[in-house]
């Protein structure tokens, strides 16, 4: 027996899907987040996983896509698909932009092309859904973190802050789609918990590998100073990264949903900042 889908609020499944289509011109400053090299590679190297990884998530969920008997679950499938792709397409112009500049981005797109394959021929299609759940409940806490604090889109180069901004919300719109599509199709709990543990020592691992080794080919490696500085941006008492971690455990919670914490407000004022006529 599948599990009911519990929609929070009313209007969880309102989605838009915005086409952007970013020119990022060779005046972007190389160290576009802060000035800074730890930073700017950080979220270089989850942007060089963000295209083939979402082209799995629009995968894990259409797979199930005739199963769903809900209208607007239905609706908002068509456009978490929509809002996937179009993150898939802007991800692939700045990956592209940090590639000219020398950064080997290639080797990450490759090493996550690779591991999406395998996810498919070794998981069943309940385990892809799983962990495409899982991974957009990192995705949705990384982006309410990221609105929540001012600091971080100020810090970048406002063409990137639009960017991150613009994936931020569309992130949280679409956080509880994959989850409510795995509640409808399987419901398992077991299924779900044991793959988020499983997701979380992969994505963590291999991010934090991925990082390493941009940052050692491209000569920042040995810099204890920046390794400090920017550990204590990310984990440290007030770090942006260990303010999540409340919320990441949330999801171990059996009666975990998605929207029980609604960032509607949030949204909107990153919207009203970041898109303009776009919101």
């Amino acid at each position: 027996m599948t599990a009911a889908v519990r929609l929070q609020p009313p209007h969880a499944h309102a989605l838009k899907v915005r086409r952007m289509d970013f020119d990022f011109p060779d005046d972007i400053p190389e160290f576009w987040y802060g000035n800074d090299p730890f930073r700017t590679l950080l979220l270089s190297t989850l942007s060089a996983g963000f295209p083939e990884g979402e082209r799995f998530f629009i995968d894990s969920v259409r797979h199930f896509r005739d199963r769903i008997s809900d209208p607007e679950l239905q609706k908002a499938i068509s456009a978490f698909i929509g809002q996937e792709a179009h993150h898939s397409k802007e991800h692939d112009v700045l990956n592209r932009l940090m590639k000219q500049r020398g950064y080997n981005l290639g080797r990450i797109e490759r090493s996550v092309t690779i591991g999406t394959q395998m996810f498919r021929e070794r998981l069943s299609p309940e385990r892809q859904l799983a962990h495409t759940a899982a991974v957009e409940h990192f995705t949705a806490i990384m982006a309410e973190g990221f609105m929540k604090d001012d600091s971080i889109f100020g810090d970048m180069d406002p063409r990137l802050a639009q960017l991150w901004a613009w994936h931020a919300i569309e992130e949280t719109e679409h956080k509880a789609v994959a989850f409510d599509v795995f509640k409808q199709v399987s419901g398992d709990e077991w299924i779900r918990l044991s793959q988020m543990a499983l997701t979380s020592a992969m994505f963590v691992g291999y991010t934090s590998y991925d990082f390493w080794r941009l940052m050692r080919d491209s000569g920042y490696g040995r810099d204890l100073g920046l390794w400090l500085k920017g550990m204590d941006y990310f984990w440290g008492r007030k770090g942006v990264f260990r303010k999540m971690i409340p919320g990441y455990l949330k999801y171990y919670r059996r009666d975990f949903h998605p929207w029980d914490h609604d960032s509607t407000s949030l949204v909107e004022r990153i919207k009203r900042k970041y898109l303009g006529d776009k919101a």
